[in-house]
């Protein structure tokens, strides 16, 4: 049995275990680590499937949610599925996980499904106000495969939908962010369909999130992912922040990586950076 996310551990702790010899890289994490380390006290592992990069954000949005973000309180939200399928024939061929092959009739109630949880989970969690229960909510929920797995399903159908967003706003010539251009100028995804076959189906199963899918995730979830790039140490991208020009009123969460493969969540601010 696989932890989904591992109990807190000292984060310089933790570099060393990892970090041991004497290489130019080995040296490097340690700085990166160090510097993280200026700002928080623990680290937590991620488990290393093609899905950590959703485990990471997700965890770290439900552990400091305080509100239902809008989107999730819309009326409409858990009609995404109907909505977009009876306007885009090419979405039947949404991979679910483990269920290739289904009927597209299922899949729409099946998302729905995963949408309603989604809201269901950030809801609860969001209303629970002593920390040390929330923690308790959020690691209880991502000890639960089941449920766990549903709610990236639901975060890879939101980034289709913001990508038909984004791309049809192209189209119809207003202004759209950058990362939107270098999504569709990808030899792999000139479409919403294209990056629906080549990259979201696949994500989970054979990859995990590229750089410019995390822009679509942090739009997509309406979030600023900051990400301690611990191999760029030293340069102007160490920090990395997706989107690099965030709304203000975007919550953020801080992810860890050490190759922009796998992620893993700092935790516990230390105090002289809360105040």
């Amino acid at each position: 049995y696989k932890l989904s996310v591992s109990p807190e551990m000292d984060i310089m702790e933790y570099c060393r275990k990892e970090w041991r010899g004497n290489t130019p890289v080995a040296k490097k994490m340690r700085k990166g680590y160090e510097a993280v380390a200026q700002k928080f006290a623990s680290i937590r592992r991620i488990r290393g499937d093609n899905y950590c990069a959703f485990r990471a954000t997700l965890f770290q949005a439900l552990s400091q949610a305080t509100q239902l973000p809008r989107w999730l309180q819309s009326e409409d939200f858990t009609m995404l599925p109907e909505n977009l399928l009876s306007k885009y024939d090419w979405i039947k061929q949404w991979q679910l996980k483990q269920k290739p092959g289904k009927k597209m009739g299922e899949i729409s109630d099946e998302i729905k499904e995963y949408l309603i949880l989604l809201r269901k989970k950030w809801k609860s969690i969001s209303e629970i106000k002593d920390p040390l229960e929330k923690q308790e909510a959020c690691d209880k929920l991502f000890k639960n495969e089941e449920e766990e797995y549903s709610l990236y399903e639901a975060l890879k159908f939101l980034m289709l939908n913001t990508a038909i967003e984004l791309y049809n706003a192209d189209k119809s010539g207003r202004r759209v962010p950058v990362f939107s251009w270098l999504l569709f100028a990808r030899d792999t995804s000139s479409n919403p369909c294209q990056l629906m076959h080549n990259h979201l189906n696949h994500i989970g199963h054979s990859g995990g999130l590229e750089q410019v899918e995390m822009f679509l995730l942090a739009y997509a979830l309406q979030y600023t992912i900051q990400v301690y790039r611990l191999y760029k140490y030293s340069t102007d991208e160490f920090i990395t922040l997706y989107p690099n020009d965030p709304e203000e009123d975007w919550p953020v969460v801080t992810l860890i990586t050490e190759d922009d493969r796998h992620y893993n969540i700092p935790v516990r601010m230390c105090q002289e950076t809360m105040l």
